[in-house]
């Protein structure tokens, strides 16, 4: 007997459905999307959770497409303000009770959002070139940023409130250093159906945001050129950061990789000089600027122009020996490389002055410890007035001692001087390592903002004066944009972010959120006593008396047994399902706050009592989708509602060894659950 065919209408396009099909099965059919976290094909309907609410034509209420059979002549529509609103409300109600972390805090941390969470457990498992191809996703220099990166990650790990936070970053460079070895350091694959495919595209800047964008561009099949001013390629990793932290053998074979890809490198090359920016644009289908911070900034005081005075990264680059008496002024890392590598090019006595005490200075406090520990004497609540010149040389430093006054408006105690007291610090050179600015030396024709930084838009395009509208659109990241220099894994991030936006320009889509709608959990909310205490590991570190003397790395990699070691004191915040989650992912795309109806919790806990699941109630939305695959699909019956109201959970109840060892072997309410609330046990 053949069945009934219904006409109807759904967003627009007319389709044919069986009779007695629901709505929601009628839009899959056609390929339209209504957002459903209760419903199973093949499953009787439920219409628990109210997010596939969509409006028919005629009818006074929203209709549950999942549980209403279609008709003859149906209008439906699945986006109109009514059903979106409803759907939005549905998901904030759901949001607001889910005591989960969608992504770990290290990930929403790392500024590039670098897959952290996954590469420590890939490493913690023994699959360390798979852990380098995780980051690789991300950017193509695992191994130097791992040395260097002063990882906001680790800030923010959540295993610093057992006793201290998971050493992500020496675990990414041992992890790369290990794919090197093997032969299996490679970049990430190739990223098919690009709009960028095809496309010629001119990067200026050879430094991490400009390597990492050629990179990304290329994994997209685009025709990539970078052209950097510099004898070789790297920027501020290979020029502004000391052999001792970064050796450039390292780096080398990094590059290398890149431009065994395709990518074009051209150095020596400087705009304005080899070409005008204009000249470039002409020849290519998007240029990306990335030319970095190369000026260092000054303090605007009495004798700065004297022979002597060098700016940090100046310095940095050069590396000149200076055989006297040398101060350092500033508190950042910059600074710290700056007064370390002065101890190793020889110099007497060298200082480090700083305007506000020990506890606000912006360095890492390893760097601190060590350069402390190489000889280097810090002058902290200190600022210099005037450098003291004789006969056009340096001769000191004239310093105004301070004092911590009230905070300013990034909440740091402002230093303030304290009247009548100057002291004077005799001196042969100066390095003033107080930050960089942008080089605008040919590129004149983008509009730059108060900093002196190219000005860039939401979507990373730079404004071009007398622009034609004949040339290359010019987009722009790292340190030469808006805010101006910060740490590498901020510049890879904005290369990225460029990237995505090349990508939206040619393709004529919006620019893709990075992260968009996460749940989060409060750290107040977790026990952390219930932890074991593991001591963090650490790699071996040079005596300060050998080191001081030599530019050799300070500390070791890890070894394989104390990398996995390390890795295994991850409490695995971030969500298992994260990627296959359908509740965040129509989260996202419905923009939802997750914060609006934050109150009371249900009741959470991790349990184990299913022996081969894992269930996380705090995840949990009371779907009731896997009580019904195990009833319907299962034919177990070992899943039920527990309670009444607001403290309702869902538990098992398992009365013989033939109901437990039919679990253990079956797992189809892990596979439907839509929140990852359920997890199978290995």
């Amino acid at each position: 007997m053949n069945e009934k065919i219904v006409a109807l209408e759904i967003d627009g396009v007319k389709i044919e459905a069986h009779e007695g099909a629901t709505i929601l099965e009628a839009a899959s059919s056609a390929g339209i999307d209504i957002p459903n976290l209760c419903f199973l094909k093949g499953m009787s309907p439920y219409g628990a959770c109210g997010v596939c609410v969509v409006e028919a034509e005629g009818s006074p209420k929203l209709l549950r497409a999942c549980a209403t059979p279609v008709r003859e002549g149906m209008v439906i529509n699945t986006k109109s303000e009514r059903a979106l609103k409803a759907r939005k409300l549905a998901f904030e109600l759901m949001m607001g009770d889910h005591d989960a972390d969608c992504l770990g805090p290290c990930v929403l941390e790392c500024p590039a959002h670098t897959q952290c969470q996954k590469y420590v457990k890939e490493i913690a498992e023994g699959r360390f070139a798979d852990a380098t191809a995780t980051v690789m996703d991300t950017y193509p220099l695992p191994a130097s940023i791992g040395r260097v990166c002063p990882h906001p990650c680790e800030t923010a790990c959540r295993r610093g409130k057992v006793e201290s936070p998971i050493s992500i970053a020496f675990l990414k460079a041992f992890a790369a250093d290990t794919a090197r070895k093997m032969g299996v350091f490679a970049p990430a694959g190739v990223i098919a159906e690009s709009s960028c495919a095809g496309k010629k595209i001119s990067i200026i800047g050879g430094g991490p945001a400009g390597l990492t964008a050629a990179y990304q561009l290329r994994r997209r099949g685009s025709e990539v050129t970078v052209y950097d001013q510099m004898p070789k390629m790297g920027g501020m990793l290979r020029y502004g950061i000391p052999e001792y932290r970064l050796p450039k053998a390292v780096l080398d074979e990094e590059i290398s990789l890149i431009s065994s890809m395709g990518v074009k490198l051209v150095n020596n090359f400087k705009i304005g000089k080899d070409a005008a920016l204009s000249a470039l644009r002409k020849e290519c289908d998007a240029l990306i600027v990335a030319n970095g911070a190369w000026k260092s900034s000054s303090m605007g005081i009495p004798g700065e122009e004297a022979e002597g005075v060098f700016g940090g990264i100046d310095y940095l680059r050069e590396q000149k020996r200076l055989a006297g008496r040398v101060a350092i002024v500033g508190g950042g890392n910059t600074a710290m490389d700056a007064c370390r590598t002065a101890v190793r090019l020889g110099a007497e006595e060298v200082y480090v002055v700083y305007r506000r005490t020990r506890a606000e200075m912006p360095a890492e406090e390893i760097e601190i410890k060590e350069a402390e520990e190489e000889g280097v004497k810090f002058c902290f609540l200190r600022n210099p007035t005037e450098v003291i010149v004789e006969d056009g040389r340096v001769t000191g430093l004239s310093l105004q001692v301070m004092k911590l006054g009230q905070p300013d408006e990034k909440g740091r105690l402002r230093p303030v001087p304290v009247e009548g007291q100057v002291e004077k610090l005799p001196l042969e050179y100066v390095i003033m390592a107080i930050g960089q600015k942008n080089d605008s030396e040919g590129f004149e024709s983008l509009k730059t903002t108060s900093r002196g930084t190219i000005a860039t838009d939401s979507s990373m395009r730079a404004s071009v004066a007398e622009d034609d509208g004949n040339s290359a659109p010019v987009f722009a990241c790292g340190d030469a944009v808006n805010r101006g220099a910060s740490i590498a894994i901020k510049a890879i991030a904005g290369a990225n972010d460029a990237v995505d936006a090349v990508e939206a320009y040619f393709s004529g889509k919006d620019i893709p959120e990075r992260i968009g709608t996460v749940s989060a959990r409060e750290s107040t909310r977790i026990d952390f006593s219930q932890y074991e205490k593991m001591p963090r590991q650490t790699p071996a570190v040079r005596d300060a008396e050998e080191r001081k003397h030599d530019f050799s790395p300070v500390a070791s990699i890890f070894t394989e047994e104390q990398a996995i070691l390390e890795a295994k004191r991850c409490l695995e915040c971030g969500c298992h399902d994260y990627s296959e989650c359908k509740l965040i992912r129509y989260a996202k795309m419905l923009k939802t706050d997750c914060t609006r109806f934050r109150g009371e919790f249900h009741p959470g806990e991790n349990e184990r009592h299913l022996v081969a699941i894992e269930r996380n109630q705090r995840k949990c939305i009371a779907c009731n989708l896997c009580v019904r695959v195990c009833e319907e699909k299962a034919k177990k019956g070992l899943l039920g509602l527990v309670g009444r109201g607001f403290t309702t959970v869902i538990k098992p109840e398992f009365n013989n060894s033939e109901a437990i060892a039919g679990c253990a072997e079956c797992n189809m309410c892990t596979l439907a659950c839509p929140t990852g609330a359920l997890r199978l046990l290995k």
